[in-house]
């Protein structure tokens, strides 16, 4: 369907959708407050094409590659999927985005922004001036370690997600409903502590999506389900509409449905699409 149409097409009641089509377009085709979580993942204009790719070894008598028993391979780098992350202007792209996402947001909603240390400062200042800064909540920080060292500055190992709400008075938000994770320290607390767990701070301590972990899809930048799980948990109820325009890999609609939560999903990429509803494995709406 158009996208238009699948904008027209949602209503309180309906199903969840999954729309091929420009994130802008479809967001402005839906009702004012319609929504009670927004997950906005944009590209981090990091100036280069991401791409996932996969090392493929096959048997090769003259292969340059040993295995075991003497057997040789050659192997080819195949890439699964990429998209250019170079913006001449990226907050001319980004902006209104940004400006729909708070128009649909329920007046006790919430947005998530994820973005890296290029331009979340920016980010911050931008969000401030749109919402209000008494309408600043957090700004998580995701750590991992994962990737190449950096040896003439300190390494690059987090993300940062800045969220805002609506109304400072009536946000919804629900730390009791979200997976404890261990003490760091368990022998610091009681046996009943440490056998239930904490409740996450502003700082998430969380691995990347496992190169061969079956959560794998093979799409570049894939968040993992558990960060979409925690955010989920904590600002929505079950039957609340969950948006992510930059859908990628169908990750937050996967939290949301596990969740029993509602989603539309948007990407303008055909192969995040194919990727999300294989995933899903649901009867989506969408080109």
């Amino acid at each position: 369907m158009s996208t238009s149409a699948a904008a027209a097409s949602w209503s309180p009641d309906g199903p969840d959708l999954l729309i091929h089509g420009d994130n802008l377009t479809v967001m402005a085709g839906l009702p004012d407050e319609s929504m009670q979580l927004i997950y906005l993942d944009p590209p981090f204009n990091t100036g280069r094409t991401q791409r996932r790719t996969t090392v493929r070894s096959t048997r090769d008598p003259d292969g340059a590659h040993l295995g075991f028993s003497g057997t040789t391979y050659a192997r080819t780098i195949e890439a699964l999927s990429s998209y250019d992350d170079t913006f001449a202007d990226y907050w001319g792209f980004l902006a209104p985005r940004l400006i729909e996402a708070r128009r649909l947001l329920r007046d006790d909603g919430t947005l998530y922004v994820h973005l890296d240390w290029r331009e979340a400062h920016y980010a911050k200042v931008a969000l401030d001036a749109l919402f209000g800064r008494e309408c600043f909540l957090n700004e998580l920080i995701w750590a991992y370690d994962y990737g190449a060292k950096a040896r003439r500055r300190w390494p690059t190992k987090h993300d940062t997600i800045l969220v805002y709400v609506k109304n400072p008075q009536t946000y919804y938000f629900d730390s009791s409903a979200v997976d404890r994770e261990p003490y760091m320290a368990p022998g610091l607390v009681t046996a009943e502590k440490a056998a239930r767990g904490k409740l996450p701070t502003d700082v998430w301590w969380h691995t990347i999506v496992a190169t061969n972990g079956a959560e794998k899809t093979g799409y570049p930048t894939q968040k993992p389900l558990g960060v979409l799980r925690r955010i989920v948990q904590a600002s929505s109820r079950e039957g609340d509409w969950v948006l992510d325009p930059f859908a990628g890999s169908g990750t937050t609609a996967a939290a949301a449905h596990a969740l029993g939560r509602r989603s539309i999903s948007i990407d303008e990429s055909a192969d995040a699409i194919a990727i999300a509803a294989l995933r899903l494995n649901g009867p989506f709406g969408g080109d």
